[in-house]
């Protein structure tokens, strides 16, 4: 039980095991301090912190409705207010920027491109265990970030094609990219090599590529990443299940751009093609699986990434859904 925060419900909600995914925690309106302003809020996240790091670890995601969290300034101290470390965004494909403290924006391609399911940096070895996301701006329509429980994902694409998943077990993956020099936000894997390990050196860029256990490879106006072979599944230790920590149909589907074939951009650990067919089932089960619900002004969602995948649906203007990324 807690004082400040009342679990809701929404009509996009499911219920897996008994529990609500995402878990809905608005004000409550008999707390004897409601968190009418953005200090009292915050105060309130690091008082009952025990409690919504027992909500986020039992349902992998808080979607935090109706607080007073208005600007991206305000959502910085919101994610202060939790007390978990930044996490640098090096490595990652997206095109972003900074925009105050912790917070940058989401990948800002078109509005067209939908981004394919995914865990957070899930192609790199050093990626975020938590996300934040924040609607500073509503979507026109559409915009959705749809989620799914990566357990859940795991255990039908096994059900369905266990070769395939015991492959996947054995060789892991291998992800290529090739990326220019600055970034193309006309791509929604577009980042520049300077961004993606922020620094103009080349020396330096092969350093932080190494520490990711990732090769590069210079061309004339561009280079070439290598990545792998890296675990496909992986075992989630304080939930004691195996979980679908994966960016491959991500990749498959959706890195393409002028210098990127999807279908080249992973293969199996060993340099062998991913079947197509079973890839696209995968999607479908991702889709099956998910939930997406209409962003409000002021929505605060707390991710697992550890549990949950995401993605991000076509959309109508306007709409800013800003992100910060945790250790």
């Amino acid at each position: 039980m807690s004082e400040t925060f009342l679990e809701s419900q929404i009509p996009h909600q499911k219920l897996f095991d008994g529990i609500q995914f995402p878990l809905v925690l608005s004000p409550n309106p008999k707390s004897q301090t409601p968190p009418s302003s953005l200090s009292l809020f915050t105060q309130a996240i690091k008082t009952e912190k025990t409690f919504l790091d027992s909500v986020l670890h039992k349902s992998g995601a808080v979607l935090l409705r109706g607080f007073p969290v208005n600007t991206a300034s305000d959502f910085n101290d919101v994610v202060e207010a939790f007390g978990f470390e930044e996490l640098p965004y090096i490595g990652g494909a997206a095109p972003r920027n900074k925009v105050v403290g912790r917070i940058s924006t989401t990948n800002d391609s078109p509005p067209d491109q939908k981004i394919p399911f995914h865990h957070e940096m899930a192609q790199v070895t050093t990626f975020p265990s938590k996300l934040f996301f924040f609607c500073e701006v509503e979507p026109g329509s559409g915009g959705e970030t749809p989620i799914v429980l990566s357990h859940l994902v795991y255990e039908k694409v096994k059900e369905r094609h266990p070769e395939f998943v015991e492959q996947l077990e054995e060789h892991g993956l291998l992800y290529t990219r090739v990326i220019g020099e600055d970034d193309d936000p006309s791509s929604h894997i577009g980042r520049g090599w300077k961004s993606t390990f922020l620094t103009k050196e080349k020396s330096v860029a092969e350093e932080r590529a190494a520490n990711l256990g990732m090769k590069l490879e210079w061309l004339e106006d561009s280079v070439k990443t290598i990545m792998g072979p890296i675990p496909a599944i992986k075992f989630d230790k304080t939930r004691q299940r195996k979980i679908w920590f994966n960016s491959m149909v991500s990749a498959y589907t959706g890195w393409e751009d002028a210098r990127n074939d999807p279908v080249k951009a992973v293969t199996f650990g060993d340099g062998k093609p991913l079947p197509a067919d079973i890839i696209y089932d995968s999607v479908n089960i991702l889709e099956e699986e998910s939930v997406a619900f209409p962003w409000q002004k002021g929505d605060v969602l707390l991710l697992d990434n550890w549990a949950a995948l995401h993605a991000r649906r076509s959309f109508d203007p306007p709409r800013r859904i800003l992100a910060s990324l945790c250790k």
